[in-house]
């Protein structure tokens, strides 16, 4: 047996093997991609939806970049001081540049210069704005000029397909619209090889395009893919692909910000709203409620489940936003992203002994007004007509209030043992000077609140609390559309009291569905005399019902308020309390305190150069006709 293998067997081996080699050395040779024809990724539905699929890659992603990310950059939030790897803390110092390299945000490249999401970690680079819009835009082109290649498909597949591209394509120009303002429309495959040479529009030519992409996108997708014959394939996992009411809903969004002043100006000069533009943008949201209101495939939710809007606790990475979210941000390393590190952001060390602290400023805090609808006019004084009184500041809010904001003497730790029988760690010690306002430096309750809507009240490392948390924000919910619809009824159509054409809804009442939701009577008829009176409590309502959601940023500069006092200052509060403490953490929404003020912690700086961001240099310096924004 020996004398056969050795004499035989192992030489017919060796030569198997040599053969075997031969060919494998033939076959490396040769490109893995060499026996893919060009119209192999477009032929059928599934290989051209593959192609698609990477730009659903694309979304911005708010809520992650690296461990943390600075998404609210209005005066909603003060964070920590000194802390510059975050865009917020250069957004405050007129610093716009920034957005090309800071490390923690969602607008620029990262620390490898990768923006396209295609770093050593392409999950950490997912929120770039700027190059995952381009790639998007790019790639929906070249899947549009692809789609006479797309023949081995019904007509529901090729809607499909068609759709996706239109949308994304409007999508993306848009999104970059909203912070640098009109661009150069992109809707052809240009050469890799050649310097593009596209002239800039003015915003409301580039909002046209994209209404236009997104009309065509409405009229080719579906309510629910769910319902149609391929989308039952993948039955019950459809909720985030992209459907009609979507499209409709951010072509009416897009008309809204080309009829806002910060838009009008650019485009003609004029720093009111454009009526024109803003009856589309009614128009459009009224068809997209319309279809809402009577199929229900969005629904708002109700109050006492509104946290689930937002994010899910030890639910098995349960994606939040129930019916009321319609578009969701990037859901990238969903079930782990606001675990590391951004959920300990929001409690002080004392609690959380990691974490770039981060809490509500106390002048948004008083945009939260009174049970009864009423604002609060002067947060230092009483005010008879409100019924709000400065030695009981939280008494009698507005039920969001509650939900939204921490207040002094409420319990925020889970179990006294995680942070030892201490009272100060155990319920929120915020009064002047007491521990969450003076220990860990930088990292105190600098502004007197802590924020309750993105995470618990109570919560502590020691019990698993931070973990198991799942957060993604919406980029568009039902509540944010009717408010949409309020403002572009209003400006439209010339009153408080209009809608329009062919929906019954009017602009307060849609405002008043909103607050009705959480409890909170309508807007008092004071404000309902004119559309300035009126604008004063759609923009309350506004940064109430979406605080710290990432939209006052923007909605401060389309309205060009981002430079006028008030809205530049960030403040804190100052109190002593009034009752012993026991009494003030059985019932803290009716302790009573003495010597409530609020103190200036920052004012910004800014001049009308900073309603833009500025484009990068190498990008205004290819070719002319590409500006750079003005003042930068």
């Amino acid at each position: 047996m020996k004398n056969l293998f050795t004499k035989i067997l192992l030489p017919f081996i060796i030569v198997l093997g040599t053969g075997a080699l031969s060919s494998c050395k033939k076959y490396l040779e040769r490109s893995p991609l060499a026996d893919i024809q060009d119209a192999d990724p477009y032929k059928n539905f599934r290989n051209f939806q593959g192609f698609t699929e990477e730009l659903y890659n694309c979304i911005p992603l708010l809520t992650v970049s690296k461990a943390h990310s600075s998404f609210n950059l209005g005066e909603d939030e003060f964070w920590e001081l000194g802390e510059t790897r975050l865009l917020s803390y250069h957004i405050d110092n007129g610093n716009y540049m920034a957005w090309t390299n800071t490390y923690y945000n969602f607008l620029g490249t990262d620390a490898s210069g990768a923006s396209n999401g295609t770093g050593a970690d392409p999950n950490l680079t997912k929120g770039e704005l700027w190059g995952l819009s381009w790639y998007g835009i790019r790639k929906a082109n070249v899947g549009l000029a692809n789609l006479n290649l797309l023949t081995e498909a019904t007509q529901e597949e090729k809607d499909l397909i068609a759709g996706q591209l239109y949308f994304f394509r409007g999508f993306f120009h848009f999104q970059l619209m909203q912070y640098w303002g009109g661009l150069p429309y992109i809707d052809q495959v240009f050469p890799t090889d050649q310097v593009i040479k596209v002239s800039r529009l003015s915003y409301q030519a580039t909002a046209d395009k994209v209404a236009a992409d997104l009309q065509k996108a409405a009229d080719l997708l579906p309510l629910n893919w769910d319902e149609t014959v391929i989308g039952k394939q993948t039955l019950g996992s459809n909720n985030t692909r992209i459907n009609k009411i979507m499209a409709l809903g951010f072509k009416a969004k897009n008309y809204l910000f080309a009829g806002s002043p910060l838009m009008n100006r650019e485009s003609t000069g004029s720093s009111s709203y454009n009526t024109e533009y803003c009856k589309k943008a009614a128009d459009t949201f009224a068809q997209m409620l319309q279809i809402i209101e009577s199929t229900q495939r969005y629904e708002l939710a109700p109050y006492s489940q509104i946290s689930d809007v937002f994010y899910t606790w030890n639910q098995g990475g349960k994606i939040p936003g129930l019916k009321e979210a319609i578009f969701l941000e990037n859901l990238a390393r969903s079930n782990d992203r606001w675990r590391w590190n951004q959920v300990n952001d929001y409690r002080p060390l004392t609690i959380h002994p990691s974490g770039i602290k981060v809490y509500p400023t106390a002048n948004y805090a008083d945009y939260y007004g009174m049970a009864n609808g009423l604002p609060i006019a002067d947060p230092e004084k009483p005010d008879p007509e409100s019924g709000y009184d400065p030695e009981y500041p939280w008494k009698n809010r507005d039920p969001r209030f509650y939900n939204d904001i921490l207040i002094d003497g409420e319990k925020c730790v889970l179990t006294a043992q995680a942070v030892g029988n201490n009272e100060y760690r155990q319920y929120a010690s915020l009064f002047t000077n007491g521990l969450f306002r003076t220990a860990d430096g930088n990292k105190k309750v600098w502004t007197g609140y802590m924020n309750s809507k993105l995470v618990s009240k109570l919560m502590n490392d020691y019990d698993g609390h931070r973990d198991g948390n799942t957060f993604i924000l919406s980029l568009m919910r039902l509540a944010d559309v009717y408010l949409m619809y309020a403002e572009a009824a209003a400006m439209g159509y010339g009153s408080p009291q209009a809608s329009a054409p062919g929906y019954s809804l009017t602009a307060v009442a849609a405002v008043n569905k909103i607050r009705a939701r959480a409890g909170v009577p309508g807007v008092a008829a004071k404000y309902l005399g004119s559309n300035t009176s009126f604008l004063s409590e759609l923009r309350r309502e506004r940064a109430v019902e979406l605080a710290f959601e990432g939209h006052r940023f923007n909605d401060l500069r389309r309205w060009l308020l981002l430079t006028e006092r008030p809205y530049t200052y960030k403040k804190a509060i100052e109190f002593d309390r009034a009752l012993p403490n026991a009494q003030v953490y059985a019932d803290p929404k009716n302790a009573r305190v003495r010597n409530f003020r609020e103190t200036i912690l920052f004012e910004r700086q800014l001049g009308q150069r900073h309603y833009w961001l500025p484009f990068r240099t190498e990008d205004v310096n290819m070719y002319s006709d590409f500006k750079q924004n003005p003042g930068w």
